[in-house]
């Protein structure tokens, strides 16, 4: 993709294992996904990386279900992750978000400078990553999982949540 698009994926992103995966190599290579409207499921399937095919087929998939839970799942790693070469791609397993503002160029007035900050980022430990494993996140539990006035002011978490009568929700 574009600058954009590049910068974005450095820092947007839920990534099993990011790598420079080719999918158009075999004809036995797809990437799915599938919605049930409780979990959302993305799957590589024995994946190929680009000039690296002698090395085997990877196959893994990311669940993002609706609770928040976040699941990694590795069928087949066929070699440490360590070895795959970041020269041509970037070679991640985590997640990571970022928001990109546009501000006026002191420079040219007319034009717009982008600006991207990652606010949060989780790395996994890629010597970690093997076949047959699994990583599982789980949200932390925040103000907004109240729905009553009562359960939100009786909160014990270690920010101060507060009903808002306006929107009606625990904040």
């Amino acid at each position: 993709g574009d600058v954009i698009h590049r910068m974005l994926t450095a820092t947007q992103y839920i990534a099993p294992l990011m790598a420079n995966f080719n999918p158009s190599f075999s004809r036995n290579s797809t990437v799915q996904y599938l919605d049930n409207g409780t979990v959302f499921v993305v799957q590589w399937d024995k994946v190929y990386l680009q000039g690296k095919e002698d090395m085997g087929s990877f196959t893994f998939q990311a669940a993002l279900h609706r609770s928040g839970r976040i699941v990694f799942g590795y069928k087949e790693i066929p070699v440490p992750v360590l070895q795959i070469s970041a020269s041509q791609h970037p070679v991640k397993a985590g997640l990571s978000d970022a928001f990109m503002v546009l501000n006026p160029s002191p420079d040219v007035p007319e034009s717009r400078r982008r600006t991207i900050y990652e606010y949060h980022r989780v790395e996994l430990d890629t010597s970690r990553i093997s076949s047959l494993s699994a990583v599982e996140f789980t949200p932390l539990p925040t103000c907004l999982q109240h729905q009553s006035c009562e359960t939100c002011l009786s909160s014990e978490l270690t920010f101060n949540c507060s009903w808002c009568h306006v929107l009606q929700r625990c904040c």
